[in-house]
């Protein structure tokens, strides 16, 4: 009887197919890859007069459009004046009108990052004192509305569908060549090209809403559509349409004219010929991707989108591969079996799209993160954390997957003499037309009894020649003869053990790519962490802290290099006209104290034409400068310029104001 799949290994996958959909349910898609590093006035804020605009400074470039900034009055009333501009790099600004009242007001943002994806949020501040308002800030922020699961679930198909076809195409090109003939093969290819092409009209249908309104109703406005495929990301979605006509042309191919070459010089030329051509495509596809998202922008790019690119069609070797088998061990006619030399060269391919794996994700992950707290402190971390436990989990299944195969390769030669005797016994010993009866409840049989064909075909052979009983039995001889082969075939153990390891490996690739599509959509760590400072930084810049009088400034730094961003801090007591006592603090985007070559204070009160006045403070402890003496001639709104050094030549300039005296 034909063995059945464990019911341990059906639990498994039917619990790695319930946790896939809930991390989709989860993603929010409208997670921040840009995030507001400042703000003038800043969140919380409260300023004496009404400020003749407001401006945010982000982690990066962001697009903007006419609403993107919006500053609302107590009452909700819309007070700014003109459409947002850039003022410089990657701060940008929107008019008020004049005469403000106090009270507290509420800025709004819905901006579209340099990688792609909407930022939203909100923050208060107050003129003269705050107030009551009508303005809910929460009710501002982006959330996982119809849309925005939508395009998730559209982004987790189109990745499924690229690792389906390019990985599936590879595996019959470069593993089991006779698979180009095999209609469940072919089917499983075929997949993946439609839904690769179904998600990516739908992404492009999505995307004006997803970034804009949230609306289910803007889905099919034709102007948002056309205003897409002006930007970055509708290029990319565009490049992947052109390209899926050349795949869609390189599949036909696949499937039809190589599976009937049966010259061996011709069908080796064709193979190389689809092999550099589907390679060209499936990186083409592949940099879809990179040109437009996380690769893109941020630190490196330059090598970033290649990297990302090697990355993908890894993955799509491994997974989609390891798919292929599985349908292969599953689904292959009984004449054609997926052979063990099939299974062992994709065994050899598998181990090196790991190692791939390994390097590149090892360089993204210093990339996205850039500290070891940023794993634990940050979601970006915390969901590459478990995206590296499941590739661990899946290695581990597929070092069992491995071993089956070795035994299936050292059980050939004994099998193959068995096979063939008991196909000898079997000729000798069962008549034609005869059933075994020991096959009766067997659920490989042929669905319709062989025995009552035979007692139709012996009512009929009175009125029909001897040609068509011949036929007949010819029939039955075949199909008995098929059944027979997929018994004995699946009554492999080794071959039952590779299909069950297999089965377990395709569960756990379901997850591993539902949690690489949520983590394509969340906030990397790196910037998490520097809005987080920039946060802290801003709450409380420029603010007295305590009866003392003491003075504190918090500005983050960048000075472009490695180990190059941080926070210094400088404080200032008692903060008036005479002697003052300066210490100064330089931290890494994590709290952690460290040290660099160099750091200047320079004064300088530009309502008087005062300055600069030089300060060189001495190094007292890791991440400490601190100087005595500090001569503040004036009271005023002094300009304070920090200069911070952490290389031969590395090096930048911040500055604040503050009110000293």
């Amino acid at each position: 009887m034909t063995p059945t799949i464990a019911p341990r290994v059906r639990t498994l996958v039917l619990l790695l197919l319930a946790a896939a959909c809930a991390l989709l349910a989860g993603a929010g898609p409208a997670s921040a890859h840009a995030a507001v590093t400042g703000s003038d006035p800043g969140q919380g804020a409260v300023v004496d007069k009404a400020p003749a605009r407001i401006s945010l400074t982000f982690s990066e470039q962001v697009a903007m459009s006419d609403d993107s900034l919006r500053v609302l009055d107590p009452e909700g009333k819309r007070i700014d004046t003109g459409k947002p501009s850039n003022v410089s790099g990657t701060t940008y600004a929107v008019p008020l009108h004049s005469g403000l009242p106090d009270g507290t007001y509420t800025v709004a943002y819905q901006v579209v990052s340099a990688d792609s994806h909407p930022v939203a949020g909100a923050y208060t501040f107050s003129i003269g004192a705050p107030s009551k308002t009508s303005v809910s800030v929460s009710g501002e922020s982006a959330d996982d509305g119809v849309v925005g699961w939508l395009y998730g679930f559209g982004r987790y198909v189109s990745y499924a569908g690229f690792i389906v076809m390019a990985g599936g195409a590879a595996f019959v090109l470069a593993c089991w060549q006779r698979g180009s003939g095999v209609r469940p093969v072919q089917r499983f290819v075929v997949s993946g090209w439609v839904a690769l092409t179904a998600s990516t009209l739908a992404l492009l249908l999505l995307r004006g809403s997803f970034t804009g309104s949230g609306k289910v109703s803007d889905i099919f406005d034709l102007s948002l559509l056309g205003q897409v495929l002006q930007t970055k990301s509708g290029a990319a979605l565009v490049s992947r349409l052109l390209l899926l006509a050349a795949a869609a042309l390189f599949i036909a191919v696949l499937f039809g004219a190589y599976d009937k070459r049966e010259d061996a010089q011709e069908k080796r030329d064709l193979t190389f010929g689809l092999s550099v051509g589907g390679v060209v495509v499936a990186a083409g596809l592949a940099a879809s991707w990179a040109m437009s998202e996380h690769a893109s922008v941020g630190l490196q790019a330059g090598i970033a989108m290649p990297v990302d690119v090697i990355h993908l069609l890894a993955v799509a070797a491994w997974l989609g591969g390891l798919g292929a088998l599985l349908v292969a061990l599953y689904r292959a006619p009984a004449d054609t079996p997926v052979d063990r030399p099939a299974v062992r060269r994709f065994s050899h391919i598998a181990f090196g799209s790991v190692l791939t794996l390994i390097a590149t994700g090892t360089y993204q992950s210093w990339r996205q993160l850039g500290s070891w707290s940023a794993f634990t402190d940050t979601r970006y971390g915390q969901l590459l954390l478990a995206k590296i436990g499941l590739v661990v989990v899946m290695v581990g299944v597929a070092w069992i997957s491995r071993r089956w195969t070795g035994r299936l390769a050292e059980a050939a030669p004994v099998e193959a003499a068995a096979v063939r005797e008991k196909e000898r016994v079997g000729a000798g010993a069962e008549p034609a037309g005869d059933v075994a009866p020991t096959d009766a409840g067997d659920k490989d049989a042929p669905a319709t009894g062989e025995s009552d064909l035979d007692t139709a075909s012996d009512s009929d052979s009175a009125e029909h020649p001897g040609a068509e009983r011949a036929a007949q039995l010819a029939r039955q001889q075949a199909a008995r003869d098929a059944a027979r082969q997929k018994r004995m075939r699946d009554a492999d153990p080794n071959r039952f053990g590779l299909r069950r390891s297999v089965l377990a490996e395709a569960g756990i690739a379901v997850v591993l790519l539902a949690v690489t599509t949520v983590l394509t959509q969340t906030e990397p760590g790196r910037t998490e962490q520097e809005a987080k400072a920039a946060s802290s930084a801003s709450s409380s810049a420029s603010s007295d802290t305590g009866a003392s009088g003491a003075l504190t400034l918090n500005m983050p730094f960048d000075t472009g290099g490695e180990d190059g961003k941080g926070i210094v801090t400088i404080d200032i007591d008692p903060a008036r006209v005479g002697d003052n006592e300066m210490h100064v603090f330089v931290e890494r985007p994590n709290g952690r104290a460290f040290d660099i070559p160099e750091v200047k204070v320079e004064f300088t009160l530009k309502a008087k034409d005062i300055g600069p006045l030089p300060v060189v403070p001495d190094h007292i402890a890791t991440g400490h400068w601190s100087a005595n003496g500090v001569q503040i001639p004036m009271a005023g709104d002094w300009q304070v310029d920090v200069t911070v050094r952490t290389s031969d030549i590395d090096e930048v300039t911040v500055s604040k104001n503050a009110q000293i005296g």
